[in-house]
């Protein structure tokens, strides 16, 4: 398939919906080649997402790709999806027949959570290869028609089709070449013999063997085979049985026996005493692993198992004997490695939108989690909650990805800051768990009203006072923060019916500060009443109001005025006492007022 748009290789398979922080999650699957140029379009996004590209910008359209390199992009004036790095299949899943990369396409406004599987679908780039370019084989003269002889098997990093296919030998009268099919495991080359070999007419034959890939055209390797005639020792050892089978729990201790194989040579002395060894075939190195004992055939461990690499390993077994030449057959041996318990689950945040405000709604995404455990079956299955006291809660999406999602009221007054704690957990025996620590930190919304300790405040202030006294401070409180918390303080109501209450007070709009801006008199005014208004400056914005009192207070500033018929005109009167009075006799009562009150107005008479 040529590079470029690709249109034709493109599929699509809506394959599940996910409930995801009150939005459908669907599962996208697109397919691309490997090795396209960048650039290349891998589908239409913003039509599978059934969003007008239009939209795509104000809705934020983004890919999160996880923790892996990013080899996708987006087109938002197009809508489209496209490879913006080269993608080698063979080095993203080396020995994978399939290769999927995860990545996930989130909007916003309202949010939408979409998981996108891409399959990286494999070209024909790698040719098959033996890890040796030339083999001997010693083959005894006496060896019948029918005899076989293993071949190694070429590699080729590709995969499906593209990978080896078939063999071929080159023409020759001895020799013919035999694919037997492993199943499950593996396949095998042999080299049969169809003809009775004569060293003495021919002591040495010179093959080649071409593997061929599936490739259109097809790619191929060689193998150059020189078989040497060797002479008599006519019986080669026979293993007791055509397949060995072992189980393994991973992280076995070094040098624990697993196995003992055996074989049996029906020759005599030297000819039937035998050797066992590994045969290494391809990229599986069973030395590194395991031992076998060469006179026994006990096979040991001395290497780390671990069920996480490899799930089984496909060995061949070779016995020789002592003869001159020797003799030998090859066997097979599948050890089967038994998965343990011995990875925890592992929590991963991919993405968090922190701060969260105080006034989301139940169900609001905060952050997105993955939990992955390298174990296999029971022991790779998990489970995520979160643990404690707060107003968050995990909502499963697909598979091991989650939501983090509120999940009661938040009040930045109250609580400004969470640490919220993902408990993970397998179900292995013994179940292995861990914990990830998410933070959250809680934004202000303006959702509290300046408050007035006092619904009613009282404040006082002498009579006569100059004009510009302060009279008072009145303040309010408000919980929230920033301009959510600035107050503006103003005045309401009327002096009078008529006179604003500006024109005898002021206030200080910051401080709450009232001013005088004239003085008063208490015999003409002894208190009066306005209420002061309180503004924050969040949006929207909130106020509230305190009634205030002003109490007047009385100054000694008014002299006693005595009453007629006494005080007429500073008038002097007279009064009439009778000649006859004594002391004590009731002449005349003196009577006197002050317009100050209290103490002020208090009088005492003296002659």
């Amino acid at each position: 398939m040529g590079r470029g748009t690709i249109t034709g290789a493109i599929w699509i398979n809506i394959g599940a919906l996910l409930y995801f922080c009150g939005a459908c999650t669907a599962l996208l699957s697109f397919s691309v080649p490997e090795e396209v140029d960048k650039g290349t379009v891998v589908g239409n996004l913003a039509k599978h997402l059934q969003v007008a590209v239009s939209e795509l910008e104000r809705r934020d359209l983004r890919i999160v790709s996880g923790s892996f390199k990013k080899y996708f992009d987006l087109d938002l004036k197009a809508g489209t999806l496209y490879v913006c790095d080269r993608i080698d299949r063979e080095e993203l899943c080396p020995n994978s027949e399939k290769c999927f990369l995860n990545i996930e396409a989130m909007l916003s406004n309202p949010l939408h959570l979409h998981r996108i599987e891409v399959q990286i679908t494999d070209i024909n780039d790698n040719a098959p290869y033996f890890l040796e370019k030339e083999i001997n084989l010693n083959i005894s003269e006496s060896s019948s028609p029918g005899e076989r002889y293993l071949l190694p098997m070429a590699n080729d990093a590709d995969s499906g089709n593209n990978g080896v296919k078939s063999y071929k030998l080159s023409s020759n009268e001895y020799f013919l070449l035999d694919i037997q099919s492993g199943g499950q495991h593996s396949e095998s080359a042999e080299l049969v013999l169809q003809k009775s070999l004569d060293r003495e007419k021919n002591a040495a034959s010179h093959l080649t063997l071409v593997a061929f890939d599936g490739g259109k055209p097809a790619k191929t390797g060689t193998l150059k085979i020189t078989v040497h005639i060797m002479d008599t020792n006519d019986n080669a050892p026979v293993f007791s049985q055509s397949l060995y089978k072992v189980k393994v729990l991973e992280n076995t201790p070094l040098q624990t026996s697993i196995l003992t194989v055996s074989a049996e040579d029906s020759d005599e002395g030297i000819n039937s005493e035998i050797l066992y060894s590994f045969i290494r075939r391809g990229n599986i190195n069973p030395d590194a692993l395991f031992s076998i004992n060469p006179d026994t055939g006990e096979i040991t461990v001395i290497g780390q198992i671990d069920y996480e690499e490899t799930a089984a390993y496909d060995i061949r077994l070779q016995a020789r004997d002592k003869g001159s030449p020797s003799r030998s057959v090859h066997g097979k041996m599948l050890v089967e490695v038994i998965d343990i318990n011995d990875n925890i689950p592992e929590v991963v945040v991919t993405s968090l939108m922190s701060p969260v405000k105080e006034d989301a709604k139940t169900g609001t995404v905060v952050a997105l989690v993955t939990v992955t455990d390298k174990d296999g079956g029971k022991n790779g299955i998990t489970s995520a909650q979160v643990i404690g006291s707060v107003p968050f809660k995990l909502k499963l999406n697909y598979k091991n990805y989650y939501s983090l999602t509120v999940d009661g009221p938040l009040d930045r007054e109250s609580v400004s800051h969470y640490n919220v704690t993902i408990y993970a957990i397998d179900e292995g025996n013994p179940p292995l768990s861990s914990t990830n620590v998410i933070p959250v930190h809680i934004s202000d919304v303006n959702d509290n009203a300046p408050n007035f300790s006092d619904s009613v405040v009282n404040v006082y202030v002498k009579e006569n006072s100059a004009v510009g006294t302060n009279i008072g401070i009145i303040m309010a409180q408000d919980p929230d923060e920033a301009e959510n918390a600035k107050i503006m303080y103003s005045l309401l109501g009327n002096f009078s019916k008529n006179i604003p209450i500006s024109s005898v007070l002021n206030i200080n709009s910051q401080t709450g500060e009232i001013i005088c801006l004239e003085s008063f008199n208490y015999e003409e005014l002894k208190t009066f009443q306005f209420k002061v208004q309180a503004n924050d400056s969040g949006v929207p914005q909130q106020s509230s109001n305190v009634t205030v009192n002003v109490l007047i207070l009385d100054e000694n500033d008014n002299n006693p005025t005595i009453l007629a018929p006494y005080s007429e005109h500073g008038s002097v009167n007279s009064e009439t006492i009778p000649y006859s009075a004594e002391a004590g006799y009731f002449v005349a009562k003196i009577r006197a007022v002050d317009a100050d009150s209290g103490y002020n107005a208090l009088l005492s008479y003296h002659l």
